[in-house]
């Protein structure tokens, strides 16, 4: 706790700065011609050596605007969009408000109805160290979860289990507006699950993370970025969704802006019912037992999450903010599936047959609060920001079994039935204080440097009951499968990162230290497990320009990935009673060098992108599935010697008309997975491949049309691989009441492709699986925005938000 005081201390002593004088600013803007009132026209006061801005404003509904700047002489800048803009001096000193009156724009040559017809919004932005998409536009994920709008994105891919990973790495860090997230769930699908693709303004992706970001995640980073409007006066946007198979999405954002303050709140609702089914076919060399295994199974899921959210951002000067948010996530789930499990001989005749019903019930809450304070410490760009944010997360799940045995002529015997009931219950804290600054210097360069604290407590339960004849069928506890587990982690960073330009050529070089405390328990084992570790983390970021639009650049980080709480949590999880699964409270961390090589030229109508990369890892986190010799199949995690990846990413933007553009992006990739020191001949390798189109056409006065497709090659572990698969999705919008709203509708994998199979060989056994979540979806959407509501562009010009893609990393 000294450490959080500490933080808290750095974080609001900044509050206590002195104001400058300030002069008072106002005015009007209108159309030169119509004489009408421009509203939401910028306004901004630059520096008049090098045009940085320095304090800004936005006009209200009648053309007026009014702020405060400091004592000096400035360069006025107007601006609008379809008009030109409006430049000239203006002296501050000496006075304590300044009237400009009104100031007449003049239109420019291109009108604002022509680009919004007649242009194609790209979704796809690059920097030097990330990707961003513009997701908010996307049709084909209209009424979708958030996992399904990452599977539409280039770069990401979705297994079976709903994991995510990225150029073919799963170790990825899942940011939720710039913050590490504590929601329940055992995988990344049970959080994504609870954000409807409808919240979500924009996604980024982040390959190969600087020093400035968490060290976590060797895959990188994937940062989700939810919608919130900032606009003058009371504006909002509602959505309704219906999709097929009973699947319903509702949401509502609402913002209030005044003078000096900005309130927002936005509400989202989800009702879906999903199935899935899976077949497993598992021979195994074990002697006394059936050789054969034979599975199928079929479930359904209900599932109802409100997403609430709201806050405010308070300017304390034209240099200072004060931002404060909250959110609340609640889950209702209820789930049911039947498994027919077949033993054969091996002539494929039946040995014994067991019925197995599930029956899931899962309630889930996680409340969230953070507060910010940003300082604008000079007209140079000096600037503090600091935040502080925690959440909680409760959940509880019941799992009801019942199993039913039959013997090798279909005949029930009564004396092996089985009836079991399993709670799991699992509480989280989360506590995150960061302090960062950021100096310009006149040449250009800028120096940036923080420190931050990341304070999370786990506590995880599991009480297993069985019923069987010895019990008279009354469930009784089960000791040897009923544990608690207790996980405390708590990691202090620092870094220091500087970057500059000389000519053409741009570099940037930053190092983190970050120092990693965990502890935990094991209750039913008595059993208390330690691991401390500290390490460093250089990144090198090179860029040269060798045209116009035309680059190359070269970077290298040093990345982490810790043990997840399920990976460690030693719980022996009963899917059914021949597989089973746990995790593994000894895992040691893996750490990754990553390198990337990129190329980038942009044509009239073409932009072209490439990086080849090559990652190596070391403790590489693996899956390991061991066959006991009563057949019981056991999945865990352990630590393999190392990983090589190295691969080719290419992303193609053409325009071939002013109406339609093509996103075209390929990733090919070799990689060797080496765990001699897990068994001997735990090794595998293969050459694979993903590609990923996207297409947007607007035909004027008409509708919007997006395709977009993926195709997803082999990828590798130690005992197997999963098999190619493939999916397309499509979708169309039109703009209706005078461009106020909008209906869509779309289909997600058309073909019904999307089929996971997955192939495991061991000295042991050989099995095959199958998995298919429910995909083939269509959805109609209705949108409608009132009072000029905009979705806000993550910060003022120059700035920093707290709960846009640069906040909290």
């Amino acid at each position: 706790m000294k450490q959080i005081v500490l933080l808290v201390s750095l974080i609001f002593l900044s509050l206590t700065g002195t104001f400058a004088q300030e002069v008072l600013v106002k005015g009007k803007i209108q159309d030169s011609e119509q004489r009408t009132p421009l509203e939401f026209a910028n306004v901004a006061l630059l520096e008049p050596a090098d045009s940085s801005l320095v304090f800004g404003g936005m006009s209200d509904l009648d053309g007026t605007f009014e702020f405060t700047g400091d004592a000096s002489t400035y360069l006025l800048r107007v601006g609008f969009i379809g008009y030109e803009d409006y430049y000239q001096e203006v002296n501050l000193e000496d006075r304590k408000t300044v009237n400009l009156g009104t100031i007449s724009l003049a239109p420019g040559a291109t009108n604002l109805d022509e680009v919004t017809v007649e242009g194609v919004t790209s979704m796809f932005e690059t920097d030097i160290d990330k990707r961003r998409y513009d997701v908010e536009n996307s049709i084909v994920a209209e009424g979708a979860t958030a996992t399904e709008l990452l599977e539409t994105l280039p770069s990401i891919q979705v297994d079976e289990e709903g994991g995510i990973s990225m150029r073919g790495s799963g170790e990825v860090l899942i940011y939720i507006n710039g913050r590490p997230s504590n929601l329940s769930g055992d995988d990344a699908e049970s959080i994504l699950a609870q954000f409807p693709a409808n919240s979500i303004k924009s996604v980024e992706l982040i390959t190969n993370p600087s020093s400035r970001y968490d060290a976590a995640g060797v895959g990188g980073i994937i940062n989700i970025i939810l919608k919130k409007n900032q606009r003058t006066g009371f504006n909002g946007q509602a959505n309704v969704a219906v999709g097929t198979r009973d699947k319903y999405n509702a949401g509502l954002n609402l913002n209030y802006g005044a003078e000096k303050i900005n309130y927002f709140v936005s509400y989202s609702y989800q009702d879906r019912r999903t199935f899935r089914e899976s077949e497993a076919y598992r021979v195994n060399f074990l002697p006394g037992v059936s050789p054969i295994l034979d599975q199928y199974s079929y479930g359904e899921s209900f599932d109802a999450t409100h997403l609430v959210r709201g806050g405010l951002d308070y300017t304390l000067s034209d240099r200072k903010t004060l931002s404060f948010y909250m959110q609340g996530n609640f889950r209702d789930r209820t789930a049911g599936n039947e498994l027919d499990q077949r033993n054969l001989n091996g002539d494929e005749s039946l040995s014994n047959q067991v019925i197995r019903t599930e029956e899931d019930q899962r309630i889930s809450t996680n409340l969230e609060t953070g507060l910010s304070y940003d300082y604008r410490i000079d007209t140079a760009g000096q600037r503090l920001f600091a935040s502080l944010s925690f959440s909680r997360d409760e959940r509880t799940q019941t799992e009801f079994f019942q199993q039913d045995y039959f013997d090798e002529s279909s005949q029930e015997v009564p004396g092996n039935f089985l009836s079991q009931i399993n709670d799991r219950p699992q509480t989280s804290n989360l506590w995150i204080a960061q302090v960062d600054y950021e100096k310009p210097f006149d040449d250009g360069g800028r120096f940036e440097a923080g420190v931050k604290g990341t304070f999370s407590q786990w506590s995880r339960a599991q009480e297993f009951s069985q019923g069987d004849a010895a019990s008279g069928f009354d469930p009784i506890r089960v000791d040897s499968i009923s544990d608690g587990f207790d996980f405390k982690e708590d990691v202090y960073a620092l870094y220091a990162s500087y970057r500059n330009s000389v000519n053409k050529f741009g570099y940037q070089f930053g190092l983190r230290g970050e120092y990693t405390e965990t502890i935990s328990y094991q209750e039913r084992l008595a059993n208390t497990v330690v691991n401390n570790y500290g390490n460093l983390f250089p990144s090198l970021f090179l860029s040269y320009e060798l045209g116009e639009e035309k680059s190359i650049t070269a970077n290298y980080s040093r990345r982490i990935s810790r043990p997840s709480l399920w990976s460690l949590s030693p719980f022996y999880r009963v899917r059914d009673m021949q597989n089973f699964s746990s995790g593994n409270p000894y895992l040691q961390p893996e750490l990754t060098d990553s390198y990337e090589l990129g190329y980038a030229n942009g044509w009239e109508k073409l932009l072209l992108n490439a990086t080849v990369y090559h990652r190596y890892s070391t403790n590489v986190l693996t899956r390991v599935i061991r066959l006991t010799d009563d057949n019981l199949a056991i999945q865990t995690r352990e630590n393999a010697n190392f990983r090589k990846s190295t691969g080719l990413e290419v992303i193609n933007q053409v325009q071939p008309l002013d109406w339609w553009d093509v996103t075209l992006s390929a990733n090919f990739f070799y990689s060797e997975v080496f765990g001699e020191n897990i068994e001997e001949g735990f090794s595998n390798s293969n050459f694979s491949w993903t590609i990923s189109l996207l297409s947007n056409m607007v035909i004027p006065d008409w509708f919007s049309i997006q395709i977009q497709g993926n195709y997803r090659g082999p990828i590798v572990f130690p005992q197997g691989e999963i098999e190619p698969l493939w999916a397309i999705n499509a979708g169309i919008r039109k703009a209706v009441l005078n461009d106020k709203g909008t209906i869509s509708l779309n289909v997600s994998d058309i073909f019904n492709t999307r089929v996971f199979k997955i192939n495991n060989s061991d000295a042991r056994f050989v099995q095959d699986r199958l998995f298919n979540w429910e995909t083939q979806i269509g959805t109609f959407s209705f949108t409608y925005r009132f009072g000029g509501f905009k979705d806000r562009n993550n910060g003022r010009e120059g700035g920093r938000e707290f709960d846009g893609e640069d906040s909290d990393f």
